[in-house]
């Protein structure tokens, strides 16, 4: 068979020269060499599997390994390891939409200056854009009004009370101004509050009636600690309280939402509250945890599958609107099973799970067992296995093919 792989690379060599005319010797001298790797690689094999005794014990597959072979195979007892139960499923993560908020001016007018663009992170009370506002200078004018007034009314009432002090005017006259000034009083503290609720602070409510200057400037600020999700926000655009779209969008990415699709038959294990362990392919190994928070009342006809929300903890802001994520659901309580490495269980070609057991590290026996979950580079072994028996942790895959070449013979 190897010396026909050979003829076989010569003689295509040859064809291929022919055909085309330009290849060099070089090519054909490597084609042979090819075909003489593999005559050596055949015959190695079959120099391996000579020494190798294949039989049945017991009914049971089992083969002997010589001193030279012994050194390739590894062997462990089998030991307990601990399993969770949980339900697996992919999904999305998202924003958290609970804790986005859009940000709106609160008057209308155009925007002046932006002063923040998506992706970036943001304080509470940090300024994201400010506008000229007709009702901001319409506020300001009616406090420097109602400013000047009470100073008029104040004079007033000071000249009378001196007037009255010498029966110079009538005791209504002096009632009159009283009644005045307490009514400018009035006045200005509702024109403070009123441009107050424009976002202005007492001491610069106090420089506009001061400087007697209206700023018609609107400052608008971040209401939470977040990031910048979106922006419609440019200079010039003029703007409406509540006209979609909102000029900018913050989100609280403190915590994100992953959104997954889940299996019908898992509905019924499967609560608001219960613990889920994320992983995204943006960093591998690493865990995120959080908890269910919603689950849909309806199932997808088409799929069967229905939406299940949880809310991630994500505070160094790693997690990504869109990125695609696995996570699994504890369903109970965790089981100690016993465990073998990951190359110790073989897939034999009708299937079937198998391990390579042995007493004393040189004779072994194939056992079929049936597998379970795999954590931690381990496999779950739910039967065929007992606790202290010695198994083949590496070399599984080499016991099984010199059994297979055994069966052969060759």
């Amino acid at each position: 068979m190897a010396k026909s792989k050979v003829i076989a690379a010569t003689v295509a060599a040859g064809a291929l020269c022919s055909f085309a005319g330009a290849y060099s010797v070089d090519y054909v001298t490597s084609s042979l060499r090819l075909g003489r790797e593999a005559f050596s690689s055949d015959a190695n094999a079959k120099t391996d599997a000579v020494d190798v005794k294949t039989g049945i014990v017991s009914g049971v597959p089992s083969v002997e390994l010589n001193e030279a072979q012994m050194p390739t195979v590894k062997v462990e007892p089998v030991r307990d390891h601990e399993f969770p139960v949980e339900r697996a499923a992919v999904g999305s993560i998202d924003f958290n939409e609970d804790m986005t908020l859009q940000v709106f001016a609160p008057y209308q007018g155009r925007i002046l200056e932006t002063f923040a663009k998506v992706g970036d992170d943001v304080r509470k009370g940090q300024i994201l854009f400010t506008i000229d506002s007709p009702d901001m200078l319409t506020a300001d004018s009616n406090l420097i009004a109602a400013a000047g007034v009470l100073e008029m009314t104040t004079r007033n009432l000071k000249r009378l009370s001196s007037l009255y002090e010498i029966k110079a005017v009538a005791q209504k006259d002096l009632e009159q101004a009283v009644s005045d000034q307490q009514t400018a009083e009035g006045s200005l503290k509702a024109a403070r509050d009123a441009v107050r609720i424009f976002g202005k602070t007492e001491a610069e409510v106090d420089v506009i009636i001061k400087e007697r200057r209206a700023d018609p400037k609107l400052v608008v600020k971040s209401p939470i600690d977040g990031r910048i999700t979106a922006r419609s926000a440019a200079p010039g655009l003029f703007v409406q309280p509540g006209n979609a779209p909102a000029p900018f969008s913050v989100a609280d990415t403190s915590t994100m939402w992953m959104l997954a699709n889940v299996a019908e038959s898992d509905v019924s294990a499967i609560h608001v509250g219960q613990k889920v362990r994320v992983s995204v392919m943006s960093y591998p190994g690493k865990v995120f945890t959080g908890h269910i928070s919603t689950i849909s009342s309806n199932v997808d006809p088409n799929t069967h599958r229905m939406l299940v929300r949880s809310e991630i903890e994500d505070p160094s802001h790693e997690l990504r609107s869109g990125m695609f994520a696995r996570f699994a659901i504890a369903t109970g309580d965790p089981v100690r099973s016993v465990a073998v490495p990951l190359d110790g269980v073989v897939r034999e070609g009708d299937g079937t799970m198998t391990v390579w057991v042995t007493t004393g590290g040189k004779r072994f026996t194939q056992r079929a067992v049936k597998i379970g979950d795999r954590r931690d580079g381990l496999r779950q072994i739910v039967e065929g296995l007992q606790p202290g028996e010695l198994v083949a942790t590496e070399g599984a895959i080499f016991l099984s093919n010199m059994l297979a070449i055994g069966q052969t013979g060759g």
